[in-house]
């Protein structure tokens, strides 16, 4: 069939235009310094898209009239797009965001009297296939750019602000591993940290790993946000059983990184995330081995009820088996406390995320082809 006259079937497409949400300062301002312009360029643009949420070039009135049609000409700002939007009984609100390729992912907003906190994914999955957690099983499809980070805090801003609520601190422990992501992570970071941009303290904004040791050290100099490495177990034997990646990176080797990510920090803690399974990870044994590993580590431990999920082989532990950890912990001189669970109605809780995963990696698949898993272990 032939072209329609005039119509030069074989033209290439336009190029795909630059999203200005990928940029933080340092790219920011790289990207000026090749248009010609000066550096403070970038702190208005950062102003413009980030604090005051303009997506309009031409409203931008601080710059030139033709820096505005170039901007328009080569530039945009993309934001994810929400495909529902889900409020829980206790007020947490969880969003799928949809991105490019068919995968969506989960941005969950936790509203308390004096903070708000944003729980922003990094990934589309995740690779390392925690055995507790619901997004392990959705298989991983890829990184998220710096945009698709920094973007559901731009959305969710948006959308609270319309409500009178704000995001005061932000949490890196939505789907996927962040320092498998390394680099879009520390920008998406920065961004959020930068007076410019979002002004969040640097205590207010939470990475969250599984301990990807070689990361960690990198972490160390590339920022001093604060950091929460899920544990879930004090021995490795049991912790390569939850988190596989101890197979690779164990306890021996996580503490000296931990350690070295708050040296010369005054007052910086670690906080140490410990999911409470019935009969598996929560007997008196375990606490006190994990007070005596953490000896010399200023440390919070945060206690982390399970939330289950369809084909799950663990149960939760009871209040009373979780106080009594928990104060085991504190009469080693822990500051231990159990986590409040939020947003389960909505499947907005810590290890319930799932978003839409385009897997890669046919994980789903092989797990599917084997028998349903045990009953936990009691």
């Amino acid at each position: 069939m032939s072209s329609a006259p005039g119509v030069n079937s074989s033209a290439p497409a336009a190029p795909a235009k630059l999203n200005l949400l990928d940029l933080d300062r340092r790219a920011m301002e790289g990207f000026f310094a090749e248009l010609g312009e000066k550096p403070f360029r970038a702190t208005q643009l950062i102003k413009w898209i980030h604090q005051r949420r303009v997506a309009d070039f031409d409203a931008m009135t601080d710059l030139s009239k033709a820096l505005r049609a170039k901007l328009s000409e080569i530039c945009e700002i993309r934001l994810p797009r929400a495909v529902f939007d889900q409020q829980s009984t206790d007020g947490t609100r969880k969003w799928l965001l949809s991105l490019d390729g068919g995968n969506a992912i989960e941005t969950v907003f936790i509203p308390e009297p004096n903070r708000g906190t944003l729980c922003v994914s990094s990934q589309v999955g995740c690779a390392l296939e925690c055995s507790f957690c619901s997004t392990a099983t959705q298989g991983f499809n890829r990184n998220l750019s710096v945009a698709e980070i920094i973007g559901q805090l731009r959305f969710a801003t948006a959308v609270l602000a319309e409500e009178g609520l704000s995001v005061t601190n932000v949490v890196f422990m939505g789907m996927g591993e962040p320092l498998l992501n390394f680099n879009n992570v520390v920008a998406a970071a920065s961004l959020m940290t930068d007076d410019d941009a979002y002004g969040l303290s640097k205590r207010r904004v939470t990475i969250s790993t599984s301990g990807v040791v070689p990361a960690l050290y990198r972490l160390a100099e590339a920022t001093d946000v604060s950091l929460a490495v899920s544990l879930h177990a004090p021995v490795d034997e049991l912790r390569n059983e939850l988190v596989p990646l101890n197979k690779k990176d164990p306890i021996a080797e996580l503490l000296p990184a931990c350690r070295n990510y708050i040296a010369d920090k005054p007052h910086r803690s670690i906080t140490w995330e410990y999911v409470m399974l019935d009969g598996v990870n929560d007997h008196d044994e375990h606490a006190r081995q994990l007070a005596k590993l953490l000896a010399g580590i200023p440390s919070k431990i945060n206690l982390i009820p399970f939330n289950p999920f369809p084909g799950s082989r663990y149960r939760r532990s009871t209040p009373e088996r979780i106080q009594r950890f928990a104060r085991i912990l504190q009469e080693a001189g822990y500051v231990a406390t159990t986590r409040k669970t939020r947003g389960e109605d909505i499947d907005g809780a810590c290890g319930q995320l799932v978003g839409r995963v385009q897997d890669r990696t046919k994980r789903r698949f092989r797990r599917e082809q084997q028998q349903p898993p045990s009953a936990a272990r009691v």
